[in-house]
């Protein structure tokens, strides 16, 4: 599988020395593979967002673009 640029998704970032420059979502220290090992795990995105430091909105966001990466990449 190719890795994402991340770098394209608004709702997330990556600074350095900050949770060892994973990418976490705008504003928090909560890395974005937090979402996806949730998800896996069995929790919805209302359960993350309850949870979790972030929106809906962010999740969706994340979500839709990993979603829209993978397919670009199949292409």
């Amino acid at each position: 599988m190719a890795a994402l640029d991340w770098s394209k998704c608004s709702a997330v970032e990556s600074v350095p020395g900050k949770v060892s420059g994973a990418w976490v979502f705008r504003g928090t220290r909560m890395p974005v593979q937090t979402v996806f090992d949730n998800l896996e795990a069995g929790m919805s995105v209302e359960e993350i967002t309850e949870v979790f430091d972030v929106t809906p909105e962010e999740v969706r966001a994340v979500l839709h673009f990993a979603s829209e990466s993978l397919a670009t990449a199949v292409r």
